[in-house]
């Protein structure tokens, strides 16, 4: 049963009761991101996100990490380009416990002005680390290309420059603007009591104020764009992508299953002709990144020089397969079976449950029933996923980004679906 309170102050309380669960998530969610930032402070999201954890007034850091230990339980965090979120994993008769320490370093985080310079310092190595991981930083150097001029182009651990700047003063004040109560969402899954969790964060956050920060975000606009970073490595890696659709799009069953079909398992058809048939490349596969105004379709590849130019001339050969090509009724109930078996899978995890929760009041604003997301799939023809393949793979839309060295003959602008 899922139940929804809103406090005096406009934070949202979303409940899902799961009486045979063993175990309690809880999740606080705040509207701050990467596309909320200035690229003065680039990064700041995240780097609030690192300072929640070392410390308050009543607890150190490493009071904090002993208590959750001390029953077994997980605590963690993590930044997106839309929202950053704070969570816990606790046995569900203990989740009094995570209320209370979730409140705690969310609210009173002390921002130590050592431990800022001490987290700074790991922010870095988190920024080399990525420059160092180039299957990893094609991924965000595409997210830049392709969003360039919008926020959401921004990366989500900033630059050097941004993290080297950022001061005390500008953590607080960001984190004074955005953490707010019409920005704040806490969800919970588990064996738990719906009125007790309200009235428990009322009593902790009955003193933040509502907030009434007018939204500045604009729709970004889509580009062909191509980009490269020459790096002397054995593999090139690269993402090829094209403009897809926002969480809410009303064609988004028929979005997540052309992209199950074109490359989201090792099923996929991406999979199935690159590395099966051709050998060509260790991992390939295709993934969406969308957003509550736009989305991207996205390929990453891994291949050698020699190899890139057949492995690019392959996704493109299937973008043009699902535009001029009906799939069969076969392929189409398949990815519906692997999707439908994917969502019953997730139910059983009371983490997923609660982030379920939280992304459907985030994206859709409301809670979707899992019969109702069962129906939207089972509802969609091949007919459909071919007209929607025909509207997002365009080539005034495609985008793609390198890293490492492209061989000579390779020109990135006579890539055409």
């Amino acid at each position: 049963m899922v139940q929804k309170a809103i406090l005096d102050n406009g934070i949202r309380v979303i409940t899902e009761n799961i009486p045979t669960a063993h175990s309690a998530t809880l999740g606080f969610w705040i509207e701050s991101g990467s596309r909320h930032e200035d690229p003065a402070v680039g990064g700041v999201s995240h780097f609030i996100e690192h300072m929640l954890f070392k410390g308050t007034p009543t607890r150190t850091a490493l009071e904090i990490a002993r208590e959750i230990d001390s029953v077994g339980g997980v605590l963690n965090a993590f930044t997106s380009r839309e929202y950053s979120c704070y969570y816990a994993k606790v046995l569900a008769r203990k989740l009094p416990l995570a209320i209370d320490l979730l409140s705690d370093v969310v609210l009173n985080s002390a921002f130590d002005p050592a431990d800022i310079e001490k987290e700074r310092k790991v922010i870095f190595q988190e920024i080399f680390m990525e420059d160092d991981t180039p299957d990893d930083q094609v991924h965000d150097l595409f997210s830049q290309m392709f969003w360039r001029g919008h926020p959401l182009g921004y990366s989500i651990l900033g630059t050097r420059d941004s993290v080297k700047n950022l001061s005390r003063e500008a953590l607080m004040e960001f984190m004074k603007d955005r953490y707010r109560g019409d920005r704040i969402l806490i969800c919970a899954a588990g064996d738990l009591n719906h009125e007790e969790i309200v009235d428990r964060i009322a009593e902790a956050f009955h003193e933040v104020t509502t907030g009434c920060m007018p939204s500045s975000d604009q729709v970004p606009d889509y580009d062909r764009r191509s980009g490269t970073v020459e790096k002397d490595l054995e593999q090139v890696h690269l993402c090829l992508g094209t403009r897809a659709l926002p969480h809410n799009h009303p064609n988004r069953f028929e979005l997540q299953l052309l992209n199950t079909i074109l490359g989201g398992s090792m099923s996929s058809r991406l999979f199935q002709k690159v590395r099966e048939e051709e050998g060509l490349a260790y991992s390939i596969y295709s993934y969406l990144n969308c957003h509550s105004d736009s989305g991207a379709l996205v390929v990453y590849a891994g291949a050698s020089p020699e190899n890139i130019q057949r492995a690019i001339e392959i996704i493109l050969e299937e973008f043009r397969n699902l535009k001029e090509n009906l799939m069969s009724e076969e392929e189409l109930r398949a990815a519906k079976e692997q999707i439908r078996g994917y969502l019953l899978l997730s139910m059983e995890s009371t983490d997923n449950r609660m982030s379920r929760l939280a992304k459907n009041e985030i994206y859709m604003g409301r809670n979707l029933s899992l019969k109702e997301v069962l129906g939207g799939f089972g509802r969609v023809s091949r007919e459909g996923i071919q007209k929607l393949a025909n509207f997002i793979l365009q080539d005034q839309y495609i985008n793609l980004q390198t890293v490492g060295k492209l061989p000579p003959s390779f020109h990135p602008e006579t890539i055409r679906i």
